[in-house]
C-alpha cells in the first residue's frame, strides 16, 4: 500500500451539521443583502409622480397635470332610481390657470327614448387633491337637450345640441339642431350658437 504524502482529509466527509451551518449562513448573508438594497430605480423625470405616506399603504399623489375623474363626482341628476351615465367627455386648461379641467356629458341610463343630457366643468377643488368639484353647468338636462358631436380642443368646448320644437315631438326624434361653442373669458363660460337649423 502507497502512504500518501498529504494528511488525511477526513474533516472533509460532509456530514449534517456542514450543511445545517452552510444553509444557516447563506441564509443570514441574502437576509442582510436584501435589507442593503438600494432606493427603488424609477424613470420618472424631477416633478413626477409622488407617493404620499398614509396611515395605510402607500398611495399615488394626485398628478397635478391629471384631468378630474367625473367618476368621484356627483351630478345633479334626477335619475328616478336608473343609474347616471357619463356619455362624452374631454379635458384641457379651459381657464388658463395651468391645470385641466375635465368637460362631461353625462345622462341618465335609459332603456328608451333620448334622455336630456347635462353638460358640467369640472375642477380639482386644490392642487393637491383627487376630489372634484363642478365648477359650471354648460348644457342644464332642464332644457331637455340631448347632445351629439362633443370635443375640448384649444381652450374651447364645442358640441352639437339636439332638440325639441314642442311637446308634440315624439322624445326619441328630435327635431332641432344647434352648433355651440363655449371659451372662458371675464371669469365665466360665454356660449355662442353657431349655426340653428
Amino acid at each position: 500500500m502507497q502512504t500518501s504524502d498529504v494528511p488525511d482529509l477526513a474533516h472533509t466527509r460532509t456530514r449534517p451539521a456542514h450543511w445545517l451551518a452552510t444553509a444557516t449562513a447563506m441564509a443570514a448573508v441574502v437576509a442582510v443583502a436584501g435589507l442593503l438594497q438600494p432606493d427603488d430605480a424609477t424613470a420618472s423625470q424631477a416633478g413626477g409622480p409622488r407617493t404620499v405616506t398614509t396611515a395605510g399603504p402607500e398611495l399615488p399623489a394626485p398628478d397635478p397635470a391629471a384631468a378630474p375623474d367625473p367618476a368621484k363626482v356627483d351630478f345633479p341628476l334626477d335619475c328616478g332610481g336608473a343609474k347616471e351615465l357619463v356619455t362624452k367627455q374631454g379635458s384641457g386648461d379651459l381657464d388658463g390657470d395651468g391645470r385641466p379641467e375635465s368637460v362631461v356629458v353625462v345622462r341618465c341610463e335609459a332603456g328608451s327614448g333620448t334622455p336630456p343630457s347635462g353638460v358640467y366643468v369640472l375642477a380639482r377643488q386644490a392642487a393637491q387633491s383627487s376630489a372634484a368639484r363642478i365648477v359650471a353647468t354648460l348644457v342644464d338636462p332642464a332644457e331637455k337637450l340631448s347632445v351629439g358631436a362633443f370635443a375640448v380642443r384649444d381652450g374651447t368646448v364645442t358640441a352639437t345640441l339636439f332638440g325639441y320644437s314642442s311637446q308634440a315631438v315624439p322624445r326619441c326624434c328630435p327635431d332641432e339642431r344647434r352648433q355651440v361653442k363655449w371659451r372662458w373669458a371675464d371669469g365665466k363660460f360665454l356660449r355662442a350658437d353657431q349655426a340653428r337649423a
